[in-house]
């Protein structure tokens, strides 16, 4: 169980995250660039037991010849709600699990956390060349 500052919290590990909920479906067309966006992403800072909630940016090209079912990618997404999680772990773990199901090389993901602490904090895993 993470531990925030001078806090117990009942925090869930990273294991809770429900990567069996991310569906994909075949598609053709490689060359197309797919761009997802919510503002509905929230995690838990595990130094201060606070929410982080977070716009998340997803582009990918679908090269693997998949693409992510989005009922799916919320339900993974909603999985994160009580993880204790640092913002720049999130991001990387969003990537590496995207990368996994679409199978593509082509995958930026991008996270813009709200402000907190007077801090702005924006985290890019990845890339995806330009059409």
């Amino acid at each position: 169980m993470p531990y925030a500052e001078g806090r117990i919290y009942d925090l869930k590990t990273e294991d809770a995250i429900d990567t069996e909920a991310l569906e994909v479906v075949d598609f053709d067309m490689p060359q197309q660039l797919i761009e997802i966006e919510t503002k509905e992403f929230s995690a838990v800072c595990p130094f201060s037991g606070l929410p982080d909630m977070a716009t998340v940016q997803i582009k990918y090209k679908p090269t693997g010849g998949k693409i992510i079912e989005l009922k799916s990618l919320k339900y993974y997404f909603i999985s994160y709600r009580d993880v204790g999680i640092y913002q720049e772990g999130a991001t990387k773990r969003i990537f590496e699990d995207m990368k996994r199901v679409l199978l593509t090389d082509e995958l930026q993901v991008v996270t813009k956390y709200n402000i907190r602490g007077g801090m702005d904090v924006r985290c890019t895993a990845g890339h995806v060349s330009e059409p």
